[in-house]
């Protein structure tokens, strides 16, 4: 079985049991969530396809913990002109492991 759930911009393909990085969630570490924005619900041979969401369908996750992403760096240059500018970034993610995928 598994779900395609919409979090933070992004749309994740999820299965119970697997752990996923997503964009930082307003949640203490230990808690029980709920992402109700399920575009795909699969089981076997019944896939059930949302017009945009599935209907009743939930997806419950434990958070795990929070973070950061490894630094990005952003290097800007224009030839000839003397200009560099030298930037960093580094994204904060929850982390979560999907626990049950519901579709009444």
């Amino acid at each position: 079985m598994y779900a395609v759930i919409k979090t933070g911009g992004k749309q994740y393909r999820v299965s119970p049991g697997e752990k996923l990085k997503v964009e930082l969630l307003n949640a203490e570490a230990g808690e029980q969530i709920a992402l109700d924005q399920v575009l795909v619900v699969a089981d076997g041979e019944n896939v059930t396809i949302g017009r945009p969401l599935v209907a009743g369908a939930k997806v419950t996750a434990t958070v795990i913990a929070h973070g950061r992403h490894d630094k990005v760096k952003i290097f800007k240059m224009r030839r000839r002109k003397h200009y560099q500018k030298h930037q960093g970034h580094r994204q904060h993610y929850t982390e979560v492991r999907i626990e049950a995928i519901s579709a009444n």
